[in-house]
């Protein structure tokens, strides 16, 4: 793969997106300027319909730009996809029903043509990153919504990406399920060294997270603000309480109030 110098990951410079509709175009993107570099954690935080998630599809090359530029690896989308760049987590666990827990994992491997054995190894090593090891051949409804999602990131992860996608993968979970998944996502990323891009609507969760903090505002959808976090790699929960991770949510919470308009 084609790695730029800087090691950038995701490059957008100018980057816009217009949807037709029978009411006329729809902003989705206005000239959004971002680079992820190699190893970074970054959440889009945002109110509804600014575009988080549209971002997360251009990426991906389900969503394709109207102006300006992304590349992904130094590629275009499409040709990151062709590679299979990245791994995307959706933000219901979207598990086959039909399929056990390890036959899931091992789809998007079948897809790319790997052998029984390596299929089996990976599902394995996946397993037993999302804390899941013995429960491979159970069955999607056998499992609680929260190891459900994590199913859903091993799969993600099997085919080894460097690039995560997460569209508010714990959104749907209650606050004690989600807190110990964000606690299990930060080891997971410290031991794979993977670049994360996590959408979420939780200004704690993002900034729990992240080494950068990208806030959008809506239609268009911009980016308003892009805090680097000053927190360190090591973050227990309660480091939530600590004055540096107010300040930052504090910033987060200003950057949102700022680019929000109360009219819809």
């Amino acid at each position: 793969m084609s790695m730029t110098s800087n090691s950038s990951v995701v490059s957008a410079k100018d980057l816009c997106l217009t949807f037709e509709t029978n009411d006329g175009p729809v902003n989705a993107l206005s000239n959004v300027n971002l680079e992820i570099t190699k190893g970074d954690f970054v959440s889009f935080i945002g109110p509804s319909g600014c575009g988080k998630t549209t971002f997360l599809r251009v990426i991906a090359d389900l969503e394709r730009n109207t102006g300006g530029t992304i590349t992904v690896n130094g590629m275009t989308p499409e040709e990151a996809r062709r590679a299979r760049a990245y791994g995307y987590v959706f933000q219901a666990a979207a598990l086959y029903p039909w399929r056990t827990i390890e036959k899931n994992i091992a789809l998007p491997l079948e897809i790319m043509g790997y052998s029984a054995a390596e299929m089996q190894k990976r599902i394995a090593e996946t397993l037993e990153l999302v804390n899941l090891s013995g429960f491979g051949k159970k069955f999607p409804w056998q499992l609680s919504g929260g190891m459900q999602q994590r199913a859903s990131i091993a799969r993600a992860l099997a085919f080894d990406a460097d690039l995560l996608l997460m569209d508010e993968p714990f959104g749907a979970l209650d606050e004690i399920v989600r807190d110990h998944l964000n606690e299990q996502l930060l080891k997971l990323w410290a031991r794979t060294e993977k670049t994360i891009c996590f959408v979420t609507h939780s200004i704690p969760e993002a900034v729990y997270l992240s080494t950068k903090i990208v806030v959008m505002s809506p239609r268009p959808g911009r980016v308003t603000d892009v805090i680097d976090s000053t927190l360190p790699k090591e973050r227990p929960l309660d480091i939530r309480e600590t004055p540096e991770f107010l300040a930052i949510a504090h910033r987060v919470r200003e950057g949102l109030r700022a680019g929000h308009s109360y009219d819809e």
